[in-house]
């Protein structure tokens, strides 16, 4: 058993005031029931870096349903792993249960019937969960020992062997709420200093058993401002190609992560060079010039925000990787065919839906430069269903704050009503139906005879 470094609260920076309420009310009861419970993973590493954690994870001792049965609020889910998120609203806190690495040789068709009970059979339609490094895989099939690739990832573990399962040293910290402190068991305080991203174990095994590890070490130095380990390197040279065996919807997934961390250029130019970019895009890593201002334009609407926001749809993601490709346009029509429902940008396929939608967004952005147009048309386009995001799109690309000024300013005029400008408060006015008279009824008189 590796001896674990313990930092305790009076040597570090972490405290509970950052850490979210609702995430720190599923720690203290796991730990008020006689469980351990850590906060886990990209969460610790932020808060030790004074960054704001985009969520925040947690890694207990309970098994999912002794999860479930402290809190009404639970929904277990995935097939591969079973995680419970704890649902506050619209937020989910994901708990995980501690979990070992499992090599290929000790799988057995009675170790996986061990792992997976009753209890834990799942509908078709339950969805996969986005771990944070060893998820999304097409699965389940056997493996074999010459296979790397990891299908199955059900067996739980300790806090250590937890740690010693996970990606990279500087997402394997743990914030203990017990006694509140760190607790390191691969190294990560020291490579956090260093600013270096270290793979845990031999960096040719563990991205193929998980080979979206090399795309994540790449963008994670990116958004850090950290160097990559040498070996990481060496081995995403030698094992690239590996990348195309990952779950096309997961890449797509991947990109999108990206593309809202506000590091997006650097990010794909990164991945670009370490060839990357043209094994799963190839048409990006040639991409001209508007392909990476689109990008950089992505990046100073993103820093705006503290966290990221809602605003930035996948319709206006897609786009921003599409359009200066000339991959879409207002114009773009597909087939009739119903199977046909995705653009495919190298290993990507993008959603039909979000396709479309980025088609309605461009096809009003002509009417929102518009503004000498007559009120009452400006008016109507407010209550388009795509206006906010055209305008979102607006506010990205196009560099025209004053038109973006001007609609929210509509908006808000239109909104209380009462602020319209004198001359245009017949344009502002809602709306009258006209009432349809009524038909005056003739009496029936009964004819004399």
């Amino acid at each position: 058993m590796a001896e674990p470094t313990i930092v305790p609260r009076s040597g570090h920076r972490i405290s509970r005031r950052d850490v979210d309420p609702d995430a720190l009310k599923v720690l203290y009861r796991l730990n008020e029931h006689n469980y351990i419970a850590y906060l886990v993973g990209g969460s610790v590493r932020d808060l030790l870096l004074e960054r704001r954690p985009k969520d925040f994870d947690i890694g207990t001792s309970a098994h999912p349903h002794q999860v479930k049965k402290l809190f009404r609020n639970c929904w277990i889910i995935g097939r591969r792993f079973r995680l419970a998120h704890v649902k506050f609203g619209s937020k989910a806190i994901e708990v995980a249960t501690f979990r070992r690495l499992v090599a290929a040789s000790e799988l057995t068709p009675e170790s996986e019937a061990a792992d997976v009970g009753p209890a834990d059979v799942v509908a078709p339609s339950d969805p996969l969960p986005p771990d944070d490094d060893n998820r999304g895989n097409r699965a389940p099939r056997r493996q074999t020992a010459t296979d790397h690739l990891i299908q199955r990832d059900n067996t739980y573990g300790t806090p250590e062997e937890d740690a010693f399962r996970r990606d990279f040293t500087v997402n394997a910290l743990f914030y203990d709420i017990a006694t509140f402190s760190i607790i390191d068991y691969v190294g990560g305080l020291h490579d956090l200093d260093a600013r270096l991203i270290k793979c845990i174990g031999d960096p040719d095994v563990r991205f193929l058993e998980d080979p979206v590890r090399m795309l994540r070490a790449v963008v994670l130095a990116a958004r850090l401002q950290f160097t990559i380990d040498e070996p990481i390197l060496d081995a995403i040279s030698a094992h690239r190609h590996e990348i195309a065996r990952s779950a096309p919807a997961r890449l797509v997934e991947e990109y999108y992560k990206i593309l809202r961390s506000g590091h997006a250029e650097e990010a794909f130019r990164q991945l670009r060079s370490t060839g990357l970019l043209k094994a799963i895009t190839p048409e990006l890593a040639a991409a001209p010039d508007p392909h990476w201002r689109s990008m950089a334009a992505l990046d100073r609407y993103r820093a705006r925000f503290d966290s990221t926001p809602e605003s930035l749809t996948n319709a206006i993601l897609a786009g921003t990787l599409l359009f200066p490709l000339g991959l879409a346009s207002r114009h773009q029509r597909f087939s009739a065919d119903p199977l046909e429902r995705r653009v495919e940008l190298g290993l990507l396929p993008v959603a039909r839906r979000d396709v479309e939608r980025l088609q309605q967004i461009l096809s009003v952005q002509s009417r929102l430069l518009d503004i000498q147009a007559p009120i009452r048309a400006q008016r109507g386009l407010l209550h388009r269903a795509v206006f906010e995001e055209a305008l979102i799109w607006l506010d990205i690309h196009a560099e025209r704050p004053d038109v973006v000024a001007h609609w929210r300013e509509l908006q808000a005029q239109v909104a209380v009503g009462a602020g319209a400008p004198t001359e245009y408060a017949a344009d502002y006015a809602p709306l009258r139906r006209r009432r349809r008279r009524r038909r005056r009824r003739v009496p029936f008189v009964t004819p004399r005879e």
